[in-house]
């Protein structure tokens, strides 16, 4: 009998497709692209500097909003 890992979580279906046509990112995957903590982006989220999207238990977080975001400066503090 195979011994079955259980807690482990496959892999996302979407490894092949390029960034710009994917539309929505997962949290450290976000947090990847501004080169920020997951923290910070969860931060950012909480303060409605990010919009964000559930589906299921998964939070994600739109590719535009991270251009947009990251197309700006932001000399404040992320967090206290």
């Amino acid at each position: 009998m195979q011994d079955v890992n259980l807690t482990s979580r496959k892999p996302p279906m979407h490894p092949h497709m390029p960034n710009n046509q994917r539309l929505l990112v997962g949290r450290r995957e976000a947090a990847g692209l501004l080169s920020i903590s997951a923290r910070a982006l969860d931060y950012l989220v909480a303060n409605k500097r990010l919009s964000s999207r559930r589906i299921g238990s998964r939070v994600l977080i739109p590719l535009s909003d991270l251009q947009r975001f990251a197309r700006g400066d932001h000399p404040e503090r992320l967090a206290g």
